[in-house]
């Protein structure tokens, strides 16, 4: 596909998700030469992003920080090198759990209650607010990395010191409890954007962790969800309302949880999703009909430069 001429699939990276990042690089290129592209890897970690002048498109699967955070996207910008995926202000927020909820409720989309912790935080308060068991977690960082569920009082401080060493801005957030669900979607604004089917995952461990996302092979993903249409149907326009919030396109993923009494909260959003073969867009994806091939071309087609 001449159209496209010289592709870089950035991958790698100097992210904690570096080995994620490789993964979904590799499957990506290998799927853009399957089709006649001329891709080629490119990491940024090995190489100048200068180098990048001689290609005509960049394909994003980098993870993590530097890669979804807006930087690379505002060096490309600088380049002007179409990229895929959302622009520099979406990519920021969107890393952002804590900027994201705050936009959200704003909007009126729906997440769970939270609270920001510091060192000097009334820890014992704010699991008294938040109630038991609660999550901590990094507000910048992906993949689960650095994220305590809090089962016992008394130990949001542990918890609080752990997510501490991935990022200093650190949320505890209310547990909610009856499902982890994912609303893949790919489309620009302006063009009409998607949301693929709802995909439920039940993990076999405490939590839908790293572990559970890329090393084990016992998380089970079900699509269909189990939710009924009017749910999915309604959860799936809430999803892209959230989407459209962060000001986000090309493609995403929203991550939302379900509570004992059928309601569901947003919980974050994901500009730059994982495309191994655990990864849940392509999952969503293929059961809309659209194969992994299809999906990649696709996504590179929406390439654009801001």
């Amino acid at each position: 596909m001449s159209k496209f001429g010289k592709v870089a699939v950035l991958l790698g990276g100097n992210s904690d998700e570096r080995e994620i990042s490789i993964k979904s690089g590799t499957a990506v290129l290998k799927a853009l030469k399957a089709q006649g592209i001329d891709a080629h890897a490119f990491d940024p970690r090995d190489k100048p992003l200068h180098d990048l002048e001689v290609f005509d498109r960049v394909f994003i699967n980098l993870h993590g920080r530097f890669g979804e955070d807006g930087c690379i996207q505002g060096a490309l910008e600088m380049l002007h090198i179409p990229y895929t995926g959302s622009g520099v202000m979406a990519s920021a927020i969107g890393m952002d759990k804590w900027r994201t909820k705050l936009l959200w409720r704003a909007m009126g989309v729906i997440t769970p209650d939270f609270a920001l912790v510091s060192a000097n935080s009334d820890f014992a308060a704010i699991e008294q607010q938040l109630g038991l068991p609660l999550f901590v977690k990094p507000a910048n960082e992906g993949s689960s990395i650095g994220i305590t569920k809090v089962k016992e009082a008394g130990g949001l401080q542990a918890a609080y010191k752990i997510a501490a060493e991935s990022d200093p801005l650190v949320i505890a957030e209310k547990f909610v409890g009856a499902g982890e669900y994912t609303v893949g979607i790919i489309g620009d604004a302006e063009l009409g954007l998607e949301a693929l089917p709802i995909i439920r995952i039940i993990p076999k461990n405490e939590f839908y962790d790293y572990e559970a996302k890329y090393l084990r092979n016992d998380t089970e993903y079900l699509c269909p969800s189990g939710l009924s249409l009017e749910q999915e149907t309604l959860i799936k326009q809430e999803a892209l309302m959230a989407f459209r919030a962060i000001g986000c396109k090309g493609w995403g993923r929203v991550d939302f949880l379900m509570d004992e009494a059928g309601h569901h909260y947003f919980l974050e959003i994901n500009t730059s999703p994982g495309m191994t073969d655990h990864s849940l867009v392509p999952m969503a994806a293929k059961a809309a009909g659209i194969s992994f091939e299809q999906l990649v071309v696709r996504i590179l087609e929406l390439a654009d430069v801001g």
